[in-house]
């Protein structure tokens, strides 16, 4: 039987033997860049997470959340962590909820790496989907606010936010379609037909971009922490995929989780419905589009191939540091596992939408 996410993934660890962040440098920082730091700074590292490892820092009577980038080569665009800080800063002053920023140190010398530290929100971190133990309204509720919290995302005025410049102009999924395809072969480690494939297809075939907005990037429930006593989305976290692009991407991502079985992760396959208080996909869109204004999602099978196809990617970049030895948590080697099933199927989908 295979431990629940919320034994393997919440929490915290001490920070282990062979992770060599520097807590000193971390504390001298911090007492130089945030005014009232004072007295012992002390770091455990959270379970969850293998991309940018993240730590709990308490100092002064407070706890702060640090995330760095991993120690090691790093692949060119990932593990922005600057980025990440960037949208955090700019989005918390419009009251969508993020948690409150308190530095950025840019100079990898000072541990290592670049790190930022943010406000340590208090409140319920839900990593399965199905919302077990929950009522069905309770969990209706859960997913109206997290479809709530997604539209209020896309209708944030970005310019006004200062993040007029945060990404490219021009097609969003044909920049994020050559980027992936760049990050697989960076970390490929194999042959896979299904990949070959979708990288011939998906740039033949990209949709037509209408809106632009903030993008999360990896918009799922196990990225937001929930109010201790409300239905209510209080801190979305784990900005480092977010960028403008098209907000398609982001409710396309957040409904894979309908056609995504039921793994004691985010997946609701075959789950949903007054029983269970889980919305249909139908209502989901109806809702999402109600709140901005849209019409009507197109045709899904594309940007589910598109998104199975991103993981791929992502995953691929895990399976790349375990060959490498710098992957950072002990649930990577059970992730990389998942990089054969995601591209076969992205390709199977792309089967769906004509391919």
């Amino acid at each position: 039987m295979t431990q629940g996410a919320d034994i393997t993934m919440v929490g915290t660890i001490p920070v282990p033997a062979d992770d060599p962040i520097n807590v000193a440098a971390v504390a001298a920082w911090m007492k130089g860049h945030m005014p009232g730091i004072d007295g012992p700074v002390a770091l455990s590292k959270f379970k969850g997470g293998q991309s940018n490892p993240t730590y709990r820092v308490e100092a002064g009577g407070k706890s702060y959340v640090l995330r760095r980038q991993p120690f090691g080569k790093l692949l060119p665009s990932a593990h922005a962590v600057d980025r990440e800080y960037r949208l955090i800063a700019g989005l918390h002053p419009t009251g969508f909820p993020v948690p409150a920023p308190f530095g950025l140190c840019e100079v990898p010398a000072v541990i290592g790496s670049m790190f930022y530290i943010m406000e340590m929100v208090q409140g319920r971190s839900l990593w399965d989907g199905s919302l077990p133990g929950m009522t069905p309204p309770d969990r209706r509720a859960h997913y109206d606010a997290m479809v709530d919290t997604l539209a209020q995302l896309h209708n944030t005025d970005y310019a006004a936010a200062g993040l007029g410049d945060y990404g490219k102009p021009g097609n969003y999924f044909e920049r994020q379609v050559t980027r992936w395809t760049r990050q697989y072969r960076a970390s490929e480690t194999e042959l896979m037909p299904e990949v070959e494939a979708l990288i011939e297809w998906l740039p033949a075939t990209l949709p037509e971009q209408t809106r632009t907005s903030i993008v999360h990037g990896d918009y799922r429930v196990d990225n937001m922490i929930f109010a201790g006593d409300a239905p209510r989305v209080i801190a979305v976290l784990d900005w480092e995929l977010s960028t403008l692009g098209d907000p398609l991407a982001d409710i396309a991502y957040f409904l894979m989780n309908w056609v995504t079985e039921p793994e004691g992760r985010s997946g609701v396959m075959g789950i949903d419905g007054p029983e269970t208080g889980i919305p249909t996909v139908e209502q989901v869109v109806e809702r999402y589009c109600a709140a901005t204004g849209r019409d009507g999602l197109p045709n899904l099978d594309w940007y589910f191939s598109y998104s199975l196809f991103r993981l791929t990617g992502i995953v691929q970049g895990i399976k790349k540091r375990i060959v490498d030895g710098t992957a950072s948590s002990a649930q990577a080697a059970k992730t990389a596992e998942r990089v054969g099933p995601l591209a076969a199927a992205a390709w199977a989908f792309a089967k769906k939408a004509g391919a």
